[in-house]
């Protein structure tokens, strides 16, 4: 079926957690330059397997692991730009055949990652304000010194505690990353 034969339906109005919650299982690692590696690797995975279509992906190394000097949980995130997500005829049977398993659906996001949970690619439409901010946290972290060890800080702060879900650690970053990205923002403008 051509692309342009796919029918177009509603995105999905809830969070579709496939698995249910999952414990905060690994730690914080000192920087790995395997990590960029990594990163192209799955990054070539996901344009071979998307074929025709992934002409027109966005495809770019966000979070942590994506930031050199920058102490991470080893899991290394993606984030792709699709036409249309609601179309994942065009997309996600070519990821999950690729060897990517679905995670997690929700209202314009969909979250692939590998069996090992190693690789997170997070797929969103191309013009999506989230695929911007994450472009936005990582360029902050790499050029900001400061922002770059408040991060990090408040990482290792979270990392004395235990986490029964791995989504609370993140939601705890919340207000740290959104007064970096407003530091960005200003900065830009």
């Amino acid at each position: 079926m051509a692309r342009n034969e796919h029918q177009r339906r509603d995105d999905v109005t809830e969070v579709e957690l496939i698995g249910g919650p999952e414990r905060l299982e690994v730690g914080l690692e000192a920087h790995d330059p395997a990590w960029a590696a990594t990163f192209v690797e799955h990054r070539d995975r996901i344009l071979e397997a998307l074929g025709d279509a992934g002409a027109s992906v966005l495809v770019q190394h966000i979070g942590s692991t994506a930031v050199p000097g920058l102490a991470a949980k080893p899991i290394v995130d993606i984030v792709v730009g699709v036409d249309d997500i609601t179309d994942e005829e065009a997309y996600l049977p070519a990821l999950l055949a690729a060897g990517y398993v679905l995670r997690v659906r929700e209202p314009g996001h969909r979250l692939v990652r590998t069996p090992a949970r190693d690789v997170h690619v997070h797929v969103y439409p191309r013009e999506h304000p989230a695929v911007a901010d994450y472009l936005l946290l990582r360029d902050r972290l790499r050029s900001e010194p400061t922002d770059r060890a408040l991060y990090e800080e408040t990482k290792r702060m979270l990392f004395t505690r235990s986490w029964d879900d791995m989504n609370a650690y993140s939601d705890a970053k919340t207000d740290v990353i959104e007064a970096i990205k407003e530091r960005a923002r200003a900065a830009r403008d």
